[in-house]
């Protein structure tokens, strides 16, 4: 089983005939995903790659019945892109988009409130079940079908987790980039629920980040709710100095909760098992498995 995207999805591509939406468009359909079609405006009526154009993402929805997309946006548009999607009753929004501005993630966040729409990013990887649907820009041989799932903040560190996990002899159910901005549409803690939920996903890795408390406030309602199922986390940005923004937007030390250390204290004292490489991950899920 899987959370999210699978072989029944139907995907669209927003910014579908630019450089980067065709690129992974490409390898998106290379892989087997399902995609069904794409939009961009003023080139409904076109074909692109074999597959249909639409102007406007209500019109693919209604011709295609597709009920993900994918965004390859410019900065100044996603926030746009994401809203026409959400507002067309799209189910899964997946924006890879980086550098959006916060004003302007700020109002996306808001107006999904009252849509039935969940978004995964921006400044993510995306999403990928194995051998089903790759929604994203991972490279797909690394992900091999199984029971582990995982949440990243990072999409390089979502790619080196999934390769441990195969190299121990385990597989992934789905495995999700998250994004790292200050303001994502998915949470940790959100992502971990749809794992907990998955009666085949057996066991989660969590690959968080300094700053922000998503990971402590997952940590806690694993402990919480009294999840039967392995826990493994990793930190990333463990010398980062204070202050000092590493890699992502959201990647900023600005106070004793959200270090590195402290991320990884808190993780312990609810009891996932905790890793100080990403090296250790995959024998670490086997271990906590008992396999």
């Amino acid at each position: 089983m899987s959370i999210l995207v699978h072989k029944y999805s139907k995907i669209l591509v927003q910014g579908f005939t630019g450089n980067e939406g065709t690129f992974h468009a490409e390898q998106m359909i290379a892989y087997g995903s399902p995609v069904v079609g794409g939009v961009t405006p003023g080139k409904g009526g076109q074909q692109h790659l074999g597959l249909p154009v639409f102007d406007t993402v209500s019109e693919a929805k209604e011709k295609t019945g597709a009920n993900t997309s994918i965004i390859f946006v410019p900065p100044a548009f996603a926030a746009d892109a994401i809203m026409e999607a959400a507002d067309a009753g799209i189910e899964v929004i997946v924006c890879i988009t980086e550098g959006i501005p916060t004003r302007d993630m700020i109002a996306a966040r808001e107006y999904l409130r009252s849509r039935n729409s969940r978004l995964i990013g921006p400044n993510c990887p995306g999403i990928i079940t194995p051998e089903e649907a790759k929604v994203g820009i991972m490279p797909g041989f690394v992900f091999k079908k199984g029971n582990v799932g995982i949440v990243s903040r990072s999409g390089t560190l979502t790619y080196e987790a999934a390769d441990q996990v195969v190299k121990a002899g385990m597989g992934i159910s789905t495995a999700i980039g998250i994004g790292g901005d200050p303001v994502i549409g998915t949470t940790t803690r959100e992502a971990v629920e749809l794992f907990a939920s998955d009666p085949e996903t057996e066991a989660i890795v969590l690959i968080g980040e300094i700053g922000g408390q998503m990971e402590a406030d997952a940590a806690r309602w694993i402990r919480d709710s009294k999840l039967n199922k392995p826990v493994v986390g990793f930190i990333a940005g463990q010398t980062a100095p204070p202050g000092r923004r590493m890699g992502h937007a959201g990647a900023v030390v600005g106070g004793t909760e959200d270090t590195a250390a402290a991320k990884m204290r808190i993780m312990e004292e609810c009891g996932l098992h905790v890793v100080a490489s990403p090296a250790d991950i995959g024998q670490t899920v086997r271990k906590a498995l008992g396999r």
